[in-house]
């Protein structure tokens, strides 16, 4: 009964988010169930919850910086003409129907790296390539299913997502290291995609007829601009940008910052450079009209991050510093740790609670702090070894809070990633308006079926050896602690 006491806060969460509340209200309700909850189980006073909170968020200080940073690096690559560039150059040459599902994953999976948001990369590019793909009579369906799980790409790995900066926050883990680690296997998924879309596309026997991006915005009806800009503003921008041109060296404040990252240069120095480098580059370009504009987006984007991402985050640390307080989620790690016989079982559990605690919240960011402190107190209580093998294991419990967070939200009918998908399409391409449902974007959506797929079965079978940088510790590095309490051990 005690233990369904210390886990009742996160049932309270989980139904609040069900129930369709903002986590921002969930998370302070969930907070004072937990204290109710301590106060109960441990005679804890609050002022000792108070400063358990205040540790806990200790930890997200500078999680907080990178984050203001984030949102204003994404504003300035939309509103500069560093994601019209990536499109520009994508779509320099004609495509036909064979390869319009191919160049709007490869053009979406680059544009969420540089953006850092698949929601806004979406309805950025909904618009061109499905009405690219109506004027070389492509498949409406394999193209929405290829732009979807392209948008989602860089969200995952992108250095300024914020699903990544906060599920690497929440395990306490450098972002540019957790970028470096899954790479090779991000690499692999979209090449085995590319060649899924591709295959899909031939096998279709879908014609030769070519178009161009210019041809395809020139169709957008008008009430399909009124939607973009009530939805999605930063859309608009970036289409005009598209279809008036930008310079291809605009391209450049991107590869700034993923070369700095590459090599393992500290975040806030990454994304400090491709501010910079997008305002000065912007400027020589024409597309900032003078510093105090630059400045403006700026200021935008990090107060984009203050408004919502931030103030959730704070509740949801205090929160979780309270969990962690009266030790909840000692029962969950100790029955999971009595079904395991090894390492990367434990790991293989935690991918499937990650996922799990997706479906059942139906937002990636609740899973993501919801199930983290759960993953992250079960692999530090129930296993033993060093601290750099430590730090590997908490880095791949980052990528499953995030990958199944992200991807594996592409993969669950009710999830509110795709009522956003299917709400735009719709909107941008009236002509698929009844048509265009969640199960045929799920059917199509390759990249997420490759993607959740091979980390559960790389996972599973420790064929994580041979990605280069992927592989975690196993025995005898590392060990389960055979304790009949886990939480004893912490």
């Amino acid at each position: 009964m005690t233990a369904l006491l210390k886990l009742s806060p996160v049932f309270v969460m989980a139904g609040l988010m069900l129930s369709g509340m903002d986590i921002l209200l969930a998370a302070p309700i969930a907070f004072v169930c937990a204290c109710c909850a301590a106060m109960i189980t441990e005679r804890c006073t609050f002022d000792e919850l108070l400063n358990a909170a205040l540790d806990n968020l200790k930890n997200f200080l500078l999680v907080f910086l990178i984050l203001e940073a984030a949102y204003a690096v994404a504003e300035c690559f939309m509103a500069t003409g560093v994601a019209a560039a990536i499109i520009n150059i994508a779509l320099s040459l004609g495509l036909t129907a064979k390869f319009v599902a191919v160049a709007g994953f490869l053009v979406t999976s680059l544009l969420s790296v540089a953006t850092g948001t698949s929601w806004g990369t979406f309805a950025a590019c909904a618009p061109i390539f499905l009405w690219l793909n109506h004027i070389v009579g492509g498949s409406t369906m394999l193209t929405i299913g290829a732009i979807a799980g392209g948008s989602c790409f860089g969200d995952n790995i992108g250095l300024i997502s914020d699903t990544t900066v906060v599920s690497c926050g929440m395990q306490n883990v450098r972002i540019v290291d957790r970028m470096r680690t899954q790479t090779a296997w991000a690499a692999l998924c979209l090449m085995l995609s590319v060649a899924a879309f591709y295959t899909a596309g031939v096998l279709m026997k879908l014609p030769d007829t070519e178009g161009s991006a210019a041809a395809a915005i020139q169709q957008i009806p008008q009430s399909v601009w009124d939607v973009l800009a009530q939805k999605r503003p930063a859309a608009v921008t970036l289409l005009r940008q598209v279809q008036s041109g930008v310079p291809f060296y605009m391209v450049l404040p991107l590869l700034i910052v993923l070369v700095l990252a590459v090599r393992g240069t500290n975040t806030l120095i990454c994304l400090g450079a491709g501010i910079l480098s997008s305002g000065v580059m912007g400027l020589a370009a024409g597309t900032v009209a003078g510093t105090g504009e630059f400045l403006k987006l700026v200021r935008d984007g990090a107060s984009a991050a203050g408004s919502w991402t931030i103030a959730m985050m704070l509740w949801v640390g205090a929160f979780g510093g309270v969990m962690r307080r009266m030790n909840a989620f000692d029962p969950i790690a100790s029955a999971i740790v009595k079904m395991v016989g090894k390492v990367r079982q434990l790991l293989f559990c935690n991918a499937l609670l990650c996922l799990a605690g997706n479906a059942a919240l139906a937002d990636e960011m609740a899973q993501i702090v919801t199930i983290s402190p759960i993953i992250r107190d079960m692999t530090e209580k129930a296993v033993v070894g060093s601290e750099k093998d430590m730090y590997r294991l908490a880095l791949r419990n980052a990528t499953y809070a995030g990958a199944m967070g992200v991807l594996g939200s592409q993969l669950i009918p009710w999830h509110c990633y795709m009522g956003f998908f299917t709400g735009i399409a719709a909107s941008v391409y009236p002509l698929a308006a009844g048509t265009v449902t969640v199960s045929s974007i799920i059917s199509h959506n390759y990249f997420a079926m490759i993607a959740v797929g091979s980390i559960l079965f790389f996972t599973w079978t420790g064929l994580d050896r041979y990605i280069p940088y992927f592989a975690v510790p196993e025995e005898p590095e590392v060990r389960l602690r055979r304790s009949a309490a886990v939480g004893a051990a912490g």
